[in-house]
C-alpha cells in the first residue's frame, strides 16, 4: 500500500481535532462505523426524504431483514416517527414504490397470546435501538424483550433476551395472500413459505424458510387469519403463522437460526448452513470485518465528522442493491430460481435494480471499484435473457412494468468498455440490439413505440404513448451505447453507422423557439400547447427543463443547437434561478417528486430524481467549470445529511447515493459507455480508492474547506493537468491526484476546447 502517497492520512488510526465546522477526521480504520442505515427513513408517500428502511445485511445479500413498523403489505415497512414495532421481517423490498416479496415476520411477545399484528405491537424508542448494517438491537417496551439480529447472506441469527416469565413467545408470520407453515417439536424447528409478492413472479414462486430455535417448545399452536389453534402443528391457508413458547428465566437468551430459499425447503436448509455452529456474537464480528473490507475499498480523510458520517452512510447504500438472487446447491454449484420462468437453473442472477436509476452512476460505480461483482452481474443478465427473452429494464425480481428507457444497453456496454470480462458479451450484445428493435411484452422492456422511433426518429406525442420525449432522448442515448459496444466488438460497418446515426436522434425534439425538448406530433409539427413545466405528459417525473440536459453522450452537439456555450451556460444557470415552479396537471396532483423540488430552494433543480442529476456536471463541456464545482459542493452540502431526512427525495438503489460518492470523490460518469469520468469537486482532504488489481488512486486537495470549492490547479502523476475528464484506463493503472483548492472561481482553467470531455459530435 502507497501510504507515501498520504500526507498524515492513517487507514489504521482516527484524529480528531476541531475546526471552525467541527470535528475533524482525517482517517477511520472501521468504516462501517460510520454509518446510519437510519438515513432516508423520515419519508411518508408524499414526501421523500430517501424512502428507506434500516436494512440489515450483507453486501449485496440475498435476505435483508428490517424491523417493521408499518402494516403487513405496507411499503412504509420502518420510518422513523413511527413508535411500534410490530415484528422483524425477512424482505426483498428495493423501494415502498416496488414494494417486497416473498416476506415473512418474527415476533417475541410475552403475557397472553397475541399474534395479530396489531396486538403484538410494542412501542419501542430510538435510544434503544442499535442499528448497522450487520448487527441490529432493539428493546421491545410491551414485552420487556431485547431483539438482536446478525445477518449473512441468506440466513441470519435472532439473539431475544426475555425477562423471568411462564409465556415468553415467539410469533412466526408467514404473511397473507397464500402461506405454509408446519412446527417440528421434537426438533425444535418450524418450516414454511410465503408466496407474498408485488409482481414480477411465475405462478409457482415461494420463499420456503426454516427456523431453529435452542429450546424446546413448551407449547405450539397455529393461526390462520384471526383464528388459533392451541397444539396444531400444520396449515396453509391465505394468512397462516406460528406461536411457539416456553418458561424464561430473567435475562435468558433465546437463540433462533433462520434461512430461506426461492428454490425448496431442503435448499433453505442447505442455506442455513451459512451459520454454521459460530454462535451470535461471532458471526456479528464477521459481519462488521465484511462491510469493513468492502467499504474500506473507498477511504476517505480530511472532513467534518458530518461529512464522514455521510459519505459512509451513502457508500452503503450503494452496496446493496442489485441483489443476489442465487444459492449454492449441495455440490457447491451456482443455482438459481428463475423469477423469469419459474425453473431452477445453473449460475448467477441478481435482481431489485431499475436501470432507469442504475445505469447513470451506479453500475459505472462497480466498474471503477467492484468490477468483479459486475461480472457476477452481467453473467446474470445472460441468464436474464435466456430465460424470458428479454434484458431487464427494472426487475423484482422479474420483469416490472415500470419506467421507461432501453437502459439496459447502457449497463452493459459501460462493463465492457470498462474493461470487464469473463462473461458472453455476444449474447448481451444480440439481446441489446433485439431489445432496441423491438417492443417488448409490456412497455417496459423492449421499447414502446419503435416503429415510429426507426421511422422518424422518435416517439411522437400523439400516438398515446406517454413519456414519449424521455423515451426518444433515452434511446438516442441508449443507440449510442450500442455504438460504443459494436465498435469494441468490431462489428460490421454499416450496423456500427446504424447506430452511431440513432443516436443523433435526441435532435429531432430540440425545439429552438424554447431552447428546450418538445413533444413532437407524428406530422413532424411540435406539440401546442406547450408549458415547460409541466411535470410527466411528455416527460419521466420531471418536466422539459429537467429532460433537455438528456443528452449524455453529445453535450456538444446539444450546446450547438442551444446557439453555442454562452446560450449553453445561461439555460444551465437559469436552472437554479427559476423559482420552483410546477405544472402537475398530468398527475392531478402534487407527486412527491415534485414537492422535493419545490422546497429544496435550489429553483428548478430537482436533485431528489434522477433525470437531472448529472446535468451540474456539463458546465465543464462549455469553458466555465467552475459553476459545476459551485453547484455540486452546494447540492453535496444542502442535499446530503447523516439523518433520518437525509436524502432530497428516493434514494433508489444506490443511484442517488453513489452520486455523492462519486461527486465527494471528484468526478462524475457523465457518460456511461465512454471511458471518461468528468471533474467536479472533491469534498476531502484526502481520499483513496484501492483497486481490486491492487492499484490505487489517490487525491489530495490541498487547502480544501467549507468555502475553499474550487479548483485552482490540478497535477496527475506529478504533471499540471487542464483537462475538465478524467480517462478510465489511465486510473486503473494507478493515479495521483493533487488538487490545489481555493476560495475564488480559476477562470482560466478548463476553458479550452481542448480541456473539454467527449462528445459524439467532436468525435473525429
Amino acid at each position: 500500500m502507497q501510504m507515501k502517497h498520504f500526507k498524515h492520512f492513517s487507514l489504521l488510526l482516527i484524529f480528531l481535532y476541531t475546526t471552525a465546522f467541527g470535528q475533524e477526521v482525517t482517517a477511520v480504520d472501521s468504516p462501517v462505523d460510520y454509518v446510519s442505515t437510519l438515513v432516508g427513513s423520515l419519508s411518508k408517500p408524499s414526501l421523500s426524504t430517501g424512502n428507506t428502511y434500516p436494512a440489515i445485511a450483507r453486501p449485496w445479500g440475498m435476505n435483508f431483514w428490517s424491523p417493521q413498523t408499518g402494516k403487513m403489505g405496507d411499503g412504509w415497512m420502518y420510518t422513523y416517527d413511527a413508535d411500534k414495532i410490530r415484528g422483524f421481517k425477512q424482505t426483498h423490498q428495493p423501494s415502498p414504490w416496488m414494494n417486497d416479496y416473498g416476506q415473512f415476520a418474527l415476533m417475541p411477545v410475552t403475557g397472553s397470546l397475541k399474534f395479530k399484528e396489531n396486538d403484538r405491537a410494542s412501542w419501542f424508542s430510538h435510544k434503544a435501538e442499535i442499528a448497522t448494517p450487520y448487527y441490529y438491537s432493539v428493546y421491545l417496551a410491551d414485552h420487556d424483550v431485547t431483539t438482536e439480529i446478525t445477518p449473512t447472506e441468506r440466513a441470519a441469527r435472532f439473539r431475544i433476551t426475555f425477562p423471568k416469565t411462564d409465556s415468553a413467545s415467539i410469533v412466526i408470520d408467514a404473511f397473507d395472500k397464500g402461506s405454509y407453515i408446519k412446527i417440528l417439536p421434537n426438533e425444535n424447528k418450524i418450516i414454511g413459505y410465503s408466496t407474498k409478492n408485488s409482481g414480477g413472479v411465475p405462478d409457482n414462486f415461494k420463499n420456503y424458510f426454516v427456523l431453529e430455535f435452542d429450546k424446546p417448545f413448551e407449547h405450539v399452536g397455529i393461526f390462520n387469519g384471526d383464528a388459533y389453534q392451541a397444539n396444531v402443528l400444520e396449515s396453509n391457508g391465505d394468512h397462516v403463522g406460528a406461536v411457539i413458547g416456553f418458561k424464561t428465566k430473567t435475562g435468558e437468551q433465546v437463540n433462533v437460526k433462520v434461512a430461506s430459499s426461492f428454490i425448496s425447503s431442503e435448499q433453505a436448509q442447505l442455506n442455513l448452513k451459512e451459520l454454521g455452529d459460530k454462535d451470535f456474537d461471532v458471526l456479528k464480528t464477521e459481519g462488521k470485518a465484511i462491510w469493513n473490507k468492502a467499504m474500506s475499498r473507498v477511504a476517505v480523510g480530511g472532513g467534518n465528522i458530518d461529512q464522514m458520517r455521510t459519505f459512509y452512510s451513502n457508500l452503503y447504500r450503494t452496496l446493496l442493491f442489485p441483489r443476489m438472487f442465487f444459492e449454492y446447491d449441495a455440490q457447491g454449484n451456482v443455482v438459481h430460481y428463475s423469477p423469469y420462468n419459474g425453473k431452477v437453473l445453473p449460475g448467477y442472477m441478481f435482481t431489485d435494480t431499475g436501470f432507469w436509476d442504475t445505469f447513470r452512476c451506479l453500475f459505472p460505480f462497480l466498474n471503477l471499484v467492484y468490477p468483479e461483482m459486475n461480472v457476477k452481474m452481467q453473467e446474470g443478465l445472460i441468464n436474464a435473457y435466456k430465460e424470458s427473452g428479454w434484458l431487464p429494464e427494472w426487475a423484482s425480481p422479474g420483469l416490472r412494468n415500470i419506467m421507461v428507457g432501453n437502459n439496459s444497453a447502457s449497463v452493459v456496454a459501460d462493463a465492457y468498455i470498462k474493461g470487464l470480462r469473463g462473461y458472453d458479451i455476444e449474447t448481451l450484445y444480440e439481446a441489446l440490439v433485439h431489445g432496441a428493435n423491438n417492443a417488448g411484452p409490456i412497455t417496459a422492456v423492449g421499447r414502446a413505440g419503435i416503429d415510429y422511433y426507426k421511422k422518424i426518429g422518435y416517439v411522437p406525442y400523439d400516438v398515446k404513448i406517454n413519456e414519449n420525449v424521455a423515451r426518444s432522448l433515452e434511446y438516442a442515448y441508449d443507440d449510442f451505447a450500442i455504438y460504443q459496444l459494436a465498435k469494441k466488438l468490431n462489428k460490421p460497418k454499416k450496423e456500427i453507422a446504424l447506430y452511431r446515426e440513432r443516436s443523433l436522434n435526441y435532435k429531432n425534439l430540440f425545439d429552438k423557439e424554447t431552447g428546450l425538448m418538445r413533444g413532437k406530433n407524428q406530422d413532424g409539427k411540435f406539440q401546442k400547447p406547450f408549458n415547460p413545466f409541466k411535470w410527466g405528459d411528455a416527460f419521466t417525473e420531471g418536466n422539459s427543463w429537467h429532460y433537455t440536459w438528456s443528452v449524455f453522450h453529445d453535450v456538444q452537439g446539444l450546446i450547438d443547437l442551444m446557439g453555442g456555450k454562452t446560450a449553453f451556460v445561461t439555460k444551465m444557470d437559469s436552472v437554479f434561478q427559476l423559482p420552483p415552479v410546477f405544472d402537475d396537471s398530468y398527475y392531478g396532483g402534487v407527486i412527491h417528486e415534485i414537492r422535493e423540488m419545490q422546497i429544496a430552494n435550489m429553483g428548478n433543480y430537482a436533485h431528489g430524481n434522477q433525470p437531472i442529476q448529472h446535468m451540474i456536471y456539463l458546465y465543464n463541456y462549455a469553458g466555465e467549470p467552475w459553476k459545476a464545482q459551485y453547484w455540486i459542493r452546494e447540492t453535496m452540502n444542502r442535499m446530503y445529511q447523516a439523518t433520518p431526512d437525509g436524502y432530497c427525495g428516493d434514494e433508489d438503489n444506490g443511484q442517488t447515493s453513489a452520486w455523492y460518492v462519486f461527486s465527494a470523490l471528484g468526478f462524475y460518469p457523465v457518460a456511461p459507455a465512454t471511458d471518461e469520468y468528468v471533474l467536479g469537486t472533491p469534498l476531502f482532504k484526502e481520499a483513496k480508492v484501492i483497486l481490486p488489481s491492487g492499484k490505487e488512486i489517490v487525491l489530495h486537495a490541498t487547502n480544501n474547506g467549507q468555502e475553499n470549492r474550487y479548483i485552482q490547479e490540478l497535477k496527475v502523476n506529478g504533471t499540471p493537468y487542464t483537462k475538465n475528464f478524467l480517462k478510465h484506463d489511465d486510473l486503473i493503472k494507478g493515479a495521483v491526484l493533487d488538487f490545489n483548492m481555493g476560495n475564488t472561481p480559476n477562470k482560466q482553467r478548463g476553458t479550452q476546447e481542448s480541456d473539454f470531455p467527449y462528445s459524439l459530435s467532436r468525435e473525429k
